[in-house]
């Protein structure tokens, strides 16, 4: 019977590609090597001691200054917002009487309808840009939960699903 013998040698292709990458390696490896430290010595710098001497009053001719104010957002202009109402639950006419009570808030209602559809809970749905303005809608109306815009919804104004009435 013939014996099978596995020869312990590779191929001579694949040895040479490992030495050219062993070679290739070795390369890199002196080509990026810096002779600095990447880390530099950062050390505090000493603040000067406080000798108890009262510092002096700003003169007359020198303006005292105030404290920074934080800048305020301008206030939500209510009548420049589209907003639109959905009736999602089975009280006939809720979205038209939501409506009327947002456009008496100064809200610019453009349409109400029904919505088809599964929501938790009564919702003021924001695009990103208009999520102040979400929140002081649903702070108007007396809604909790307010959420980013999904698809179907127009992401040019706010939308608000209704699931009851508003207390």
């Amino acid at each position: 019977m013939a014996r099978l013998q596995r020869s312990g040698v590779f191929p001579s292709p694949v040895v040479l590609l490992s030495i050219v990458a062993v070679v290739m390696a070795a390369v890199a490896f002196v080509a990026t090597r810096a002779d600095e430290p990447a880390e530099r010595d950062i050390t505090p710098v000493a603040q000067p001691e406080s000798t108890g001497t009262p510092t002096a009053e700003p003169s007359a001719s020198e303006p005292a200054r105030e404290p920074r104010k934080k800048k305020r957002k301008p206030a939500v202009d209510r009548a420049k917002v589209y907003v639109e109402v959905y009736n999602n639950s089975g009280i006939s006419g809720l979205a038209g009487d939501v409506s009327s009570r947002a456009s008496g808030a100064g809200w610019q209602v453009v349409g109400a309808d029904n919505w088809y559809g599964t929501i938790p809970a009564t919702t003021v749905y924001h695009p990103a840009r208009l999520e102040r303005a979400a929140a002081v809608l649903a702070k108007d109306l007396g809604i909790e939960r307010v959420q980013t815009a999904v698809a179907p919804m127009k992401f040019d104004r706010l939308t608000i699903i209704l699931t009851g009435p508003l207390g």
